[in-house]
């Protein structure tokens, strides 16, 4: 069974020493950057040695997230990509619209991840959500997604994260994770804007820095007490069929059973 990933590891690829060291990192998933952080002028040379490093397989599963579809640098992406032992899905940058997904499906066999960038996109969430099979998941990019709002406050955007929670579960996929936090040196705050995505539904979050990495699985890791109280219901679930209420006086129906294991299953990385 595959491991629930949570956490995604953002390298530019352009620079194939950190990208080595992200390898190693410990990050659920590396994400090699193409996009925002490459420049144009890099864009060719990024292509080529990230090309190169994949024609092997790697130690940990690794994403590329390509160029938006209408620039000049995507056919290029997806020409030198689309097959590469050592890629493991692509990320699609700025989809606002389910036809994106269908074009890119069509050039490669590969798993598609689908950011939602603009309002327009989030309008469209579950649209996209369900565009192709090939689609495993859908994500927020808060920083444009911020930029094309004009929000000024965090919780602005927690409508739109709300929303792709929702696309996400109503299209079948795994639940979302989490966009970047900007500042790699505030851990606290992380922390803390992690438990707040947590409440809202999704699981993991992309990183900047390595640093990151132990935060955000702490955060997205169940607690021991969570753990514990998981346990004690599907113990009762299992003496006792139909609803029921525990010795403290919980109550117990089929959906707090279901999310237990769900718990449970999380707290073994299965």
């Amino acid at each position: 069974m595959t491991r629930t990933p949570l956490t995604w590891l953002y390298v530019p690829g352009d620079r194939p020493p950190v990208v080595a060291k992200a390898l190693a990192a410990g990050a659920d998933v590396v994400v090699i950057d193409l996009e925002d952080a490459v420049a144009p002028a890099r864009k060719e040379y990024a292509r080529a040695v990230t090309a190169e490093l994949l024609r092997d397989t790697q130690p940990v599963p690794v994403h590329v997230r390509i160029n938006a579809l209408d620039s000049a640098w995507a056919a290029g992406d997806l020409t030198a990509l689309a097959t590469l032992p050592g890629l493991s899905g692509l990320r699609l940058p700025k989809v606002t619209a389910p036809d994106t997904v269908r074009q890119v499906a069509a050039l490669t066999p590969l798993p598609l991840y689908a950011l939602l960038e603009t309002a327009l996109a989030v309008e469209h969430a579950h649209a996209i959500a369900t565009a192709h099979p090939a689609l495993r998941g859908i994500s927020l990019g808060e920083a444009d997604l911020r930029a094309d709002l004009g929000v000024r406050a965090d919780t602005g955007l927690d409508w739109p994260r709300s929303r792709v929670v929702v696309a996400a579960r109503a299209a079948g996929l795994a639940p979302p994770p989490q966009s970047v936090h900007p500042d790699i040196r505030d851990l606290d705050g992380l922390a803390a804007s992690c438990a707040h995505g947590r409440a809202l539904g999704f699981l993991g979050r992309a990183a900047i820095h390595p640093r990151q990495l132990p935060v955000i699985e702490r955060a997205f890791l169940p607690t021991p007490a969570e753990i514990e109280h998981a346990e004690t219901i599907i113990k009762a679930a299992a003496t006792e069929e139909g609803a029921q209420a525990l010795p403290d006086g919980r109550f117990v129906d089929a959906a707090v059973v279901a999310t237990a294991r769900r718990i449970l299953s999380l707290a073994s990385r299965n």
